[in-house]
């Protein structure tokens, strides 16, 4: 019997699961009808939700230092302080260089696609015995890479450029980021009230597990990631290689990714260095190589650890999936969203 309903259990949430994916598939399809009413909500959202991402990130740190009886109001300045001082000494070294490289690869594009172009030619003379249809695929393939690539970074140095924007966002989740940890009970009172009285506790257990899972995770995956950034940076500059600032960045944002993420952020590095020598190709290539043995094997399993508990199949899936339905974007996001999905379903099986 207690197997009978654990079968129907399963085949529910898998029906479910189906049922979701058909929906979230049926939003990217018909996003260009609604997509100005999401862009307009995300603009006016995202201040929020970045400054709510914040406050969780730093609101365990604020507890323990609270915890060694420095008051609350202390600890959150000191934080909040160190955070946002770090945040814009940040932000004054590194965006006026990242706007300056970026446009220097927009302006050096061309070369480099005739570059590659000049490679691919050369592949065509050893490859002359393949059909000519196989060529124009070939063809087909770097117009489309070339387009993709020029398109994302015109999207790129005009999201940078937004003055205005910036200037929202810089004055806007300080003040919010601050207000969330302030009143940070008030704020759990305020949504405990729109909970009835039965599902209190069960809601309680469901958001304790999913800080548990999640929170541990997410933290060690920024530090991670952070240290990626900084010793990609170090590695070009040491090596010469051309656009550090910006290859760094692209290496610690892809880290964010599972699996997928070091080989994506790779490419560019690897495709940047190939222009310049042979050699330095094989320097970049032994260098990430060793930089992500190091957070693999060393850094991940103590910061980040096994918090999430997905197996690996599962976690491949859901990248795939993220991916197909939102880009880099649902990659980086596939992960957290499935270890909620995951701690729900946990919960709410017990609960039955």
């Amino acid at each position: 019997m207690f197997r009978y309903k654990k079968s129907l259990a399963l085949l529910y949430w898998l029906i479910i699961g189906i049922f979701l994916f058909l929906f979230f598939y049926l939003l990217v399809k018909l996003f260009p009808m609604y997509g100005t009413v999401l862009s307009f909500s995300w603009r006016l959202l995202s201040p929020f939700i970045i400054a709510c991402l914040i406050a969780y990130l730093l609101y365990p740190i604020i507890d323990k230092i609270h915890s060694c009886n420095i008051p609350r109001g202390l600890a959150i300045s000191l934080i909040y302080l160190l955070f946002f001082g770090g945040v814009a000494y940040l932000i004054y070294r590194v965006y006026p260089a990242m706007i300056q490289q970026l446009g220097d690869f927009n302006d050096q594009l061309p070369e480099f696609i005739a570059t590659y172009q000049n490679l691919i030619y050369q592949a065509y003379e050893y490859t002359s015995f393949l059909p000519e249809t196989i060529h124009d695929k070939m063809d087909q393939l770097i117009n489309r890479i070339e387009t993709a690539v020029d398109n994302l970074l015109t999207k790129l140095v005009s999201g940078f450029t937004r003055i205005f924007d910036m200037i929202v966002l810089l004055t806007v989740i300080p003040v919010l980021v601050f207000y969330f940890l302030k009143d940070y009970g008030k704020i759990k009172s305020f949504f405990k009230k729109f909970i009835p009285e039965r599902y209190r506790r069960q809601t309680s257990k469901i958001v304790h597990g999913i800080d548990e899972s999640l929170g541990n995770y997410i933290r060690g995956l920024f530090i991670v990631s952070l240290f990626v950034s900084i010793t990609s940076l170090v590695l070009f500059y040491l090596l010469g290689v051309n656009y550090a600032l910006l290859l760094a960045v692209i290496m610690g944002l892809t880290n964010l990714i599972p699996y997928f993420g070091p080989i994506i952020g790779a490419v560019p590095a690897i495709a940047i260095a190939f222009t310049m020598s042979g050699k330095l190709v094989i320097f970049v290539v032994i260098g990430i190589f060793v930089i992500q043995l190091v957070e693999s094997n060393l850094l991940a399993p103590y910061i980040v650890g096994k918090s999430i508990n997905i197996h690996p199949v599962a976690i491949i899936f859901a990248l795939l999936l993220g991916g197909q339905l939102f880009g880099i974007i649902g990659m980086i996001i596939a992960v957290p969203v499935m270890t909620i999905l995951k701690v729900m379903t946990t919960h709410m099986l017990a609960f039955k």
